[in-house]
């Protein structure tokens, strides 16, 4: 123990020498960007060759992260193969959707036993799986974890200080020589001077703050769309935190897992700015605007509205209330109209707070008229 501060004395472990990276995407870029700023050697996967040659020849990926300078010895490849045979660690870090498939096509060539730290955010809609368990599924005998924080791309490119949580599940061994585990030697693989993470073994809660925070941010985006103010924002998010948790504690997770960086942190950033494309849609959908025209007209993935339908789900076969999410899917996937919607929300009976106190009252005005906003769409 340290006799200043009473904490443990920091334990020292072993960075990984080659990362490889799949998905050069915004996030990806960023994520194997900070690898190599960490000394790493890091190889990149993109399936646009555009991408890989922007990247080997320019130091740059101009079509995700324009004009943000990438460390000079990332390295990129289309070749999967070619990617994968020297690496001693992977991130994952494609959409939710191409997970599975990504993870079949890494199947001949990733080598055995490394560890695999999963990027992206949701839930499989056919089966119920975090992202996590799809990893697991298709690539076996592979300790699988999950890197997950208020991290914007750009941002983390630019060397803004960050941080993340990284979980892995620790086994015995990992409990009796922490700096051995594939948490720790990803942690100190990642870390740069404006880059931390902070180590969890709930896998579970790491993954559930991902995949909800997404839909909750939806909500905050409408109801600002919609012309409601910081008191909405604030109240959405705090009882999004509690869907969250309980969803999580369903799974086995941890409560106090989501009022970390993955649960509150990453709800906080993704609610309350419009780089996020969750909020965007929520912002252009409240404002009047069909889905047909938000971003001005332009297929865009929004993971959020995916995990509306995914997320409740999950919980309808747990038995968990979500009536903030179950609000953005009946908008998102049942044409509900938004003002009725949210103000069925804002009626629903009152409830205390504490879960121990299990009361609940009759709402004064339900069934409730629609919330007074300017005109939006339905």
């Amino acid at each position: 123990m340290d006799g200043v501060t009473g904490h443990p004395l920091p334990r020292a472990a072993q960075p990984f020498d080659n990362v490889t990276v799949i998905g050069a995407g915004a996030y990806g870029t960023a994520l194997a960007h900070v690898a190599a700023q960490g000394g790493m050697k890091v190889m990149l996967w993109s399936r646009r060759s555009s991408v890989a040659d922007d990247v080997n020849h320019n130091a740059m990926n101009a079509h995700y992260l324009p004009d943000i300078p990438l460390a000079e010895t990332l390295h990129a490849t289309t070749d999967i193969q070619h990617a994968l045979r020297r690496a001693d660690a992977v991130l994952l870090v494609v959409p939710s959707k191409s997970v599975r498939e990504v993870a079949r096509a890494m199947r001949d060539f990733v080598p055995k036993g490394i560890p695999i730290t999963v990027c992206a955010k949701g839930i499989e809609a056919e089966t119920g799986f975090l992202m996590s368990q799809i990893v697991e599924s298709e690539l076996p005998g592979h300790p699988i974890g999950a890197l997950s924080g208020p991290t914007f791309a750009r941002e983390l490119a630019a060397g803004h200080p960050s941080a993340a949580t990284l979980a892995f599940t620790f086994d015995q061994a990992d409990r009796l020589n922490p700096e051995k585990s594939a948490a720790a030697r990803m942690a100190v693989s990642m870390a740069t001077p404006a880059f931390r993470t902070y180590l969890s073994d709930d896998l579970v809660g790491v993954e559930i703050g991902g995949a909800v925070k997404n839909v909750i941010a939806i909500a905050c985006g409408m109801m600002g769309g919609a012309g409601f103010a910081e008191n909405t924002r604030a109240a959405l998010i705090t009882r999004g935190l509690d869907e969250m948790k309980a969803l999580a504690e369903a799974l086995g997770g941890r409560r106090e897992t989501v009022t970390g960086l993955s649960g509150i942190g990453d709800l906080t950033l993704t609610c309350s700015s419009t780089t996020s494309r969750n909020m965007s849609l929520g912002v252009q959908l409240g404002s009047g605007l069909s889905r047909d025209a938000c971003f001005d007209g332009k297929p865009t993935v929004v993971e959020g509205e995916a995990n509306a339908k995914s997320v409740t789900d999950l919980a309808r076969k747990l038995s968990v209330p979500m009536p903030i999410c179950e609000t953005v899917r009946s908008i998102l996937h049942d044409g509900a109209p938004i003002a009725e919607t949210f103000a069925r929300f804002w009626s629903e009976p009152i409830e205390a707070e504490p879960r121990a106190m299990s009361l609940t009252f009759e709402h004064p005005t339900s069934p409730a008229a629609p919330i007074a906003c300017k005109e939006i769409a339905s």
